[in-house]
């Protein structure tokens, strides 16, 4: 903008000195060059001072600063380009010159008037003062060539002072504190003003050419400006239809978790219930334990963030399933039967779970069949929270049992072999923890997890579990965590919790070269280091497509080749007694 005033004083100077004077000047002339040399030099200016205002803006300012910019130069062009046109004759090149004044003030107005409704009609900072100075600048040109035109020019009247008071403006507006940058936004009655305000003008321009012919260039701008008009019309539908389906989105869904909501869960199970009466499906509820604990310790920003982590794993965990949060640190999970039915109630509550050093979340949850138990949303809805609710007060003592019978069965669904071999490990398990002198407690906690270590298998795919080759790196690393899946999982029933480390540890060597955590010798519980020889006897002395099965006497002298390094050696001396001993080892008799 510098650049274009500088060209500007300096054509005025130029135009003083050399035809000041003189009674006819020529067209074009040096001065013409300068004068007509501020106009694209001011535009660039123009155009960079929005750019370093204003920050990326919404497709719809852009139509407005079109629509309007057109506005102004169609009736510019209606009611001040005719008479110049008329008075413009001569050599071409003289013409053309003649042209270039009111064509460029056309477009300065236009760029003006667009990049006002740019920027929302905004008046502060620097902008508002810069944009009156050149308003003033092109409006004293224009005037000064209608009355030109007319011949009704008088030299050093009122209208010689606009130029000068057009850069005095300019100036005063660099000096202000320019505005920090924003980013612009459609709203309010503001965004209909500028299209509305135009096509209505434009409406009346082409309605006056029917009785008095106005110039083409008139017609044309008023044209392309009812054109955007129309285009910026079906902009603000489209966005209206996206700002509903926003609006109908956020509705129902929790704005920390971006999890379903209760009126997510309340509308899902209306609809299931309407689509298909009797499809199976299980409701469960969940309430974190010990979050609020934890929100006292850590702060609400630290909970709101567990919250957040929780609501992700649990939907990672069940990715057939639907999550919601009802509030607070209620979730809810709904699945089909199928796709997981009570054992997913466990997986679910499994990954809402989170231990640290000094903290310990976990939850207690109710679910409801449905439509066995529950026949509309809100029975099944209310059940459900008296159950959760239930299990939150007090625990059931026969819950082990109940929550253990829930994941064998579905090991046992998913592999009757799988089952079978967990059985087989329980039953040496149990005779081994005899023979060792184990507390009745103890030997019952081992067994336990005996038959659940292979429950984190649940969330291994069969694609892995019975590929007839070697898995490859990222398949064995998966299937290394089934440990860690599987002690999560029994770690969620609360009855359960004391066989967790026994699982977990399940496949640690005695050398140290095991997993999940490396451990070595006695810093590996003894019930896990029982399992795994019952287990790796078991699994020797089982047939596989793979393979045929070892005999008893080669299983045994494999466990006695791997004491000391993969086993413990006072487990593997207690297994060969009992196996030595003849002991029935079948698991009736374990359960008897």
């Amino acid at each position: 903008m510098t650049l274009g005033l500088a060209l500007f004083a300096a054509g005025d100077m130029y135009y003083s000195l050399v035809w000041g004077d003189a009674n006819s000047v020529p067209v074009p002339s040096i001065a013409d060059a300068l004068y007509l040399g501020f106009y694209p030099a001011t535009y660039i200016g123009i155009g960079l001072l929005l750019r370093s205002r204003v920050g990326r803006l919404p497709a719809g300012l852009w139509l407005d600063g079109m629509i309007g910019g057109l506005a102004v130069a169609a009736l510019g062009a209606a009611f001040a380009f005719g008479a110049v046109l008329s008075d413009t004759h001569g050599a071409t090149l003289t013409v053309a010159t003649n042209l270039a004044y009111p064509l460029a003030d056309l477009l300065l107005f236009a760029l003006l008037v667009g990049i006002v409704a740019l920027t929302g009609w905004s008046l502060r900072g620097d902008w508002p003062v810069v944009a009156l100075g050149f308003l003033v600048f092109g409006i004293a040109d224009s005037m000064y060539l209608i009355q030109s035109a007319n011949d009704t020019y008088v030299s050093n009247g009122l209208l010689d002072v606009g130029w000068p008071a057009a850069m005095a403006i300019i100036a005063a507006g660099a000096w202000r504190r320019p505005a920090a940058k924003t980013r612009l936004r459609l709203d309010g009655w503001g965004s209909f003003a500028v299209p509305s305000v135009a096509g209505v003008a434009c409406l009346a321009l082409e309605f006056l050419d029917h009785y008095h012919r106005l110039s083409a260039i008139a017609h044309v701008l008023a044209s392309a400006c009812l054109l955007l008009v129309i285009a910026r019309l079906g902009l603000s539908f489209a966005e209206n239809l996206r700002m509903l389906s926003s609006s109908r989105r956020e509705a129902v869904t929790d704005a920390l978790t971006r999890l379903g909501n209760r009126r997510a869960l309340e509308l899902e199970l209306q609809a299931r219930l309407a689509e298909d009466p009797v499809r199976d499906f299980v409701l469960a509820f969940y309430d974190l334990d010990g979050f609020k604990a934890y929100n006292d310790t850590f702060g609400h920003q630290a909970g709101d963030a567990l919250l957040a982590r929780l609501g992700a794993s649990v939907a990672a965990a069940l990715p057939q399933a639907r999550v919601f949060r009802l509030g607070g640190d209620e979730f809810c999970v709904l699945m089909d039967e199928l796709a997981g039915g009570e054992v997913g109630t466990l997986v679910a509550a499994a990954a809402l779970s989170e231990h640290g050093p000094t903290f310990k979340v976990e939850c207690s949850y109710g679910m409801v069949r449905v439509p066995d138990e529950a026949a509309d949303a809100e029975s099944a809805m209310l059940l459900a929270d008296a159950r959760m609710y239930e299990q939150k007060g007090e625990r059931q003592p026969n819950a082990a049992n109940e929550s253990q019978h829930v994941l064998l069965r579905a090991l046992a669904e998913r592999n009757s072999e799988l089952g079978q071999h967990n059985d087989d490990v329980a039953a040496l398990v149990a005779a081994v923890c005899r023979e060792m002198g184990l507390q009745d407690s103890e030997i019952e906690a081992v067994r336990r997890a005996a038959e659940l270590h292979d429950v984190g298998e649940l969330a291994i795919p069969d694609s892995i579990l019975d590929k007839p080759g070697p898995l490859d790196p990222d398949e064995w690393e998966l299937m290394r965590r089934h440990t860690i899946v599987g002690e999560r999982i029994v770690t969620s029933a609360t009855s359960l919790r004391d066989v967790a480390p026994i699982i977990r540890s399940s496949h640690e060597r005695w050398d140290g070269d095991g997993y999940p955590d490396g451990l070595s010798g006695e810093a590996i519980p003894l019930g896990a280091r029982i399992v795994a020889v019952c287990d790796a006897f078991d699994a020797m002395t089982t047939t596989r497509p793979y393979r045929d099965a070892m005999r008893e006497p080669d299983a045994l002298a494999e466990l006695r080749r791997c004491a000391g390094h993969q086993f413990d050696p006072g487990v593997v001396a207690a297994f060969e007694r009992v196996i030595e001993a003849g002991q029935e080892l079948t698991s009736q008799q374990i359960a008897a």
